[in-house]
């Protein structure tokens, strides 16, 4: 299982949507991605420097997330970018630790 350091420009005007998937337990259904899927938005950063989404993603696909693309996150957000495509998960969650959440960010100035 690969883990994946990734970024991506939310589409802030839809992400009240994604906040509402993610709560309702429709993403997390989704098979096979849904439960690592949901854990890694909702823990979600937000890098105010760049104005990016941050999260470290479980995943399996070739290329990298690509059903995950494909059913959720290309419509929530622009420009994802693998940063780093095998990364150690805590590692990877302590390089962005000290962040803001992007739920507390980005939903309080939509």
């Amino acid at each position: 299982m690969a883990k994946r350091f990734v970024r991506g420009w939310p589409k802030v005007h839809r992400l009240a949507e994604l906040r509402e998937r993610l709560d309702s337990g429709e993403i997390e259904s989704m098979e096979p991605f849904g439960r690592a899927m949901t854990r890694a938005l909702e823990n979600a950063r937000f890098d105010p420097e760049t104005g990016e989404a941050v999260w470290i993603e479980e995943d399996y696909c070739s290329p990298p997330l690509a059903m995950e693309r494909a059913e959720v996150l290309d419509d929530y957000f622009e420009e994802i970018t693998i940063v780093e495509e095998d990364v150690d998960e805590a590692a990877g969650w302590r390089q962005i630790d000290d962040l803001p959440g992007l739920w507390a960010q980005v939903l309080d100035e939509a």
